[in-house]
């Protein structure tokens, strides 16, 4: 039964409150959000909506929500611009306002004249002062103070880059590079999984051999400790914490401390996981139980006193959100998944409960951090050996949209996130049931009170050993698709979130740790937003399939961005000889997630490729007639006609692989992100094979022009 429409005061409610009551589908239609959808919404961000006096209530409170505050929880602004900063105070009082920077140095601020009519707030009159920050503020995070009386009270104030800069090596010429799902691309000395050392000798192979300049990996966020282990790495159980499953055991130094019989034990751990390589799937339960034993076995050797000080280091600079991390690993392990069936005091992080046992599995604990260390090392050598090698950019990383409902982050973040709603996406040409990706989101209003410190510190661990990081669904910056509990992915709508903020501190953090950034602009789309991001300097995506120009023909290369990052495929579609066998279509066909005729789908697909194939015909680049890799070069090619700055090619269409990574809107129907690099043929295909494959060598030429 459809939704009724809302009334109008909850529709004033909720757009007061960030939460979309109407938008505008793939197709062009117009469609008004139900009012059952906007209540459960407006409900998750702790907004009651039980009645009509409630909706009264909760519209005046959001109105009076910023005069109850003497300064803003935050305040982003760009270098070179000024920024008004609203000050609230009881009415007729004087205030003062300044701004100390990170070296210390204090500038004050002066007040504006732009007089606001007081309030009533909480039965007191109360004022607004206006302020001004100077447009010569250095970038960082600088701190806001305000003193009325004997009473003080300060934020964060933090100078973002207006645009980011170009690294270097793009001012002059573009960059090209390898897109891998690292834990399918493994080696003869992988343990059943592609690990960090196979990064490396990836990323040594494609700078010296094919010229490359990064290698973009899918996010190495973590995963659980215990089985089952989620497959996607989309759906992490932190974003600020790395998996130690990408460990290669062998190169930790302390392995040289082992005993002979120690050693043996290991041997047979990895002889044991190494028989995994030969799957047909990637078995994450196997893998990490093989590896977790050998690395206990490490962890218990002595460190010598250079590197016990250097782990001290790491956990002092990782401070409280690693330890509750480890914490919720130790507890996972001791208690099991998920986390909301243990006791209720040990469900708040805080709670006295917590802080016994962590003290009793102490030695757990540490175990934890100490698998952070390892892992972040070992990130860190790769990329500098990368740089080394010759790269101008090296690894890429990738930045899931959101985190496990049962994980690490919903539980050390519970209060920053939402309840009772999940991130998804509207349906699409794609998917066209839409999404339901099952992650809770960030509360715009809770992070901006945090100050943006999850968002931050989740942002520094992915820039740490980067060249560059992927946002996937960069829109999620700007509003996200809430899907209420016990609605389909359809009857969701867009909350917004104050992209002025999020992508000011992505800058500023990019740019300080010497990294360009990628948004994963595809899908539904604001025409606007692709105009802003270009604005500050933040590469767009550019799948050529889905190119088209404004009568929905295939775009010209000449008509692609310059700020992208421009591939044939992507992990959602088949590598891209599956593709031009209509296997997207096949697979969808089989799994239920078609809305039209298959036949309408299949010729809908072979018309739109025949355009395309039709376009490189006529630019030269493809015979009329030619099919299999000839028409998997061309495609490659056209790329290299493009003033995109980036280029990248799929790993798996080296190997000439056909099958999708992951079929959206599915889970156990289809192996999602477990399956391994594989030839034409579907049979594995390992590490030594590709890089010692002529067709990759082939393929890469056609993307690797200066």
């Amino acid at each position: 039964m459809p939704s009724p429409e809302p009334s109008q005061a909850l529709t004033e409610l909720a757009r007061e409150s960030g939460v979309s009551t109407e938008y505008w589908d793939w197709q062009g239609n117009h469609v008004i959000v139900g009012a059952r959808t906007i209540s459960a919404v407006l409900h998750s961000l702790g907004v009651d909506t039980s009645d009509d006096a409630a909706v009264a209530r909760s519209l005046a409170s959001v109105a009076d929500r910023g005069w109850r505050r003497t300064l803003p929880p935050i305040v982003v602004c760009r270098q070179g611009s000024t920024r008004w900063v609203p000050v609230h105070l009881p009415d007729g009082q004087n205030v003062q306002v300044w701004t100390t920077l990170e070296d210390g140095t204090r500038f004050e601020l002066p007040q504006v004249d732009n007089y606001v009519n007081p309030r009533i707030i909480d039965g007191q009159p109360t004022g607004e002062a206006t302020f001004e920050t100077p447009s010569d503020l250095p970038l960082g995070w600088h701190t806001l103070h305000a003193r009325i009386a004997e009473d003080s009270f300060s934020s964060p104030l933090v100078v973002s880059p207006a645009a980011m800069l170009l690294p270097p090596a793009l001012l002059q010429r573009r960059a090209w590079g390898l897109l891998s799902q690292l834990y399918s691309v493994r080696s003869r000395q992988s343990w059943g999984l592609g690990d960090l050392a196979d990064l490396g000798d990836m990323l040594a192979w494609a700078a010296a051999d094919l010229s490359a300049d990064f290698v973009l990996v899918n996010p190495l966020h973590a995963g659980e400790p215990v089985a089952p282990i989620e497959p996607s790495p989309y759906l992490p159980t932190s974003r600020r914490f790395l998996n130690p499953i990408y460990i290669r055991v062998e190169d930790i130094p302390e392995m040289g401390y082992m005993s002979s019989a120690e050693r043996q034990l290991l041997e047979w751990h990895a002889d044991d996981a190494r028989t995994l390589n030969e799957a047909d799937t990637i078995d994450r339960d196997a893998v990490w139980s093989a590896k977790a034993a050998a690395l206990r076995t490490v962890f218990n050797q002595p460190r010598s006193l250079r590197r016990e000080r250097a782990f001290t280091a790491f956990c002092d600079r990782e401070g409280q959100g690693l330890l509750d991390f480890a914490t919720w690993c130790a507890l996972a392990q001791q208690e099991g998944l998920p986390w909301r069936d243990w006791s209720g005091d040990l469900q708040d992080p805080r709670s006295p409960a917590v802080e016994a046992v962590r003290d009793q599995i102490g030695e757990e604990v540490e175990f934890y951090r100490w698998l952070q260390w390892i892992v972040d090392e070992q990130l860190g050598a790769v990329q500098r050996q990368a740089k080394e090698a010759g790269m101008s950019i090296g690894v890429i990383h990738d930045l899931a949209v959101g985190v496990h409902p049962e994980g690490a982050d919903a539980w050390r973040l519970a209060d920053a996130l939402a309840r009772q709603v999940t991130v998804g996406a509207p349906p699409d040409q794609y998917n066209q049931l839409g999404q339901d990706w099952s992650q809770p989101p960030w509360r715009p209003d809770r992070l901006e009170e945090l100050g943006y410190a999850p968002y931050r510190d989740m942002l520094r661990t992915v820039l740490r050993h980067a060249g560059g990081v992927r946002i996937d669904h960069v829109i999620g910056l700007f509003r996200l698709w809430w899907v209420p509990e016990g609605l389909s992915a359809s009857e969701g709508t867009y909350v917004r979130y104050d992209h002025e903020a999020l992508i000011g501190i992505l800058a500023l953090e990019a740019q300080r740790a010497g990294a360009l950034v990628v948004g994963e602009d595809l899908g539904v789309v604001e025409p606007w937003v692709r105009d802003y991001l270009r604005e500050r300097g933040i590469f767009g995506t550019s799948i050529l399939w889905f190119e088209k120009d404004a009568e929905g023909r295939p775009l010209p290369a000449e008509a692609y961005r310059e700020l992208c990052l421009a591939t044939v495929t992507t992990h959602d579609l088949p590598p891209t000889a599956g593709y031009l066998a209509g296997e997207h279509i096949d697979l969808r066909y089989d799994l239920g997630l078609l809305t039209r005729p298959v036949e309408e789908e299949r010729a809908l697909d072979r018309a739109a490729q025949g355009e395309v194939l039709d376009m490189l015909v006529e630019r030269g680049l493809l015979r009329q007639g030619a099919s299999g890799a000839d028409v998997v070069e061309a495609l490659h090619r056209f790329l290299s006609w493009t003033p995109a700055k980036l280029l990248g090619v799929a790993v798996p269409d080296l190997t000439g692989d056909h099958r999708a990574m992951n079929q959206p809107g599915t889970d156990q129907e289809y192996p999602n992100w477990r399956l391994p690099l594989a030839g034409a043929d579907g049979k594995p295909v390992l590490l030594e094979e590709l890089m010692t494959s002529r067709w990759a060598r082939r393929l890469a030429r056609c993307v690797a022009q200066r």
